[in-house]
């Protein structure tokens, strides 16, 4: 969507397309290192808000490493500690989308839109997942008709070669 401001055409951005920018934009290093370092400094004994503040951040990483660390982090809370479920939803969701884990994230994000019907940032990423899950289908499909077209020819070329020596 475009908007004319002070004589310039801006674009502008919907809430949902700005709660994505927002989510997907990682943290500076300085700014990781901050939440890395409360929680290495709390140990065995570390709270549940600076583990949950660590994992945020390490999911928001483009580091796949770290994102699975925060995916691993927020699956303990999430595990352990009930009255927390609510709080871990989204980003389980998000950290298992950024890794591909489409089943899970959406999973994840139907418990969240089960109990918040009207949560933006949950209904943008369902759209994205199931715009990621119909590209990876139409992808896959394309590969297994791909093989199949394979197949057949080379049991075409088998069958002529079977054929020539009778």
């Amino acid at each position: 969507m475009l908007r004319m401001r002070k004589g310039i055409i801006a674009p502008t951005l919907s809430i949902s397309c700005t709660l994505e920018l927002a989510t997907f934009r990682p943290l500076k290093p300085a700014e990781l290192q901050v939440l890395r370092s409360q929680y290495e400094k709390e140990g065995e004994y570390v709270g549940l808000q600076t583990k949950f503040n660590y994992a945020w951040g390490l999911i928001k990483s483009t580091a796949r490493g770290e994102q699975q660390e925060g995916v691993r982090l927020l699956s303990e809370i999430f595990r352990n500690s009930p009255d927390r479920r609510r709080e871990c939803l989204y980003y389980l969701a998000l950290g298992n989308f950024k890794l591909g884990n489409f089943v899970e994230a959406r999973r994840y994000n139907e418990l969240l839109l089960d109990v918040e019907p009207a949560n933006l940032q949950a209904g943008s990423l369902k759209g994205l997942i199931d715009d990621k899950v119909a590209r990876e289908g139409l992808v896959g499909a394309a590969i297994v008709g791909g093989l199949a077209i394979a197949a057949g020819v080379a049991g075409s070329f088998m069958f002529r070669a079977a054929q020539r020596k009778r």
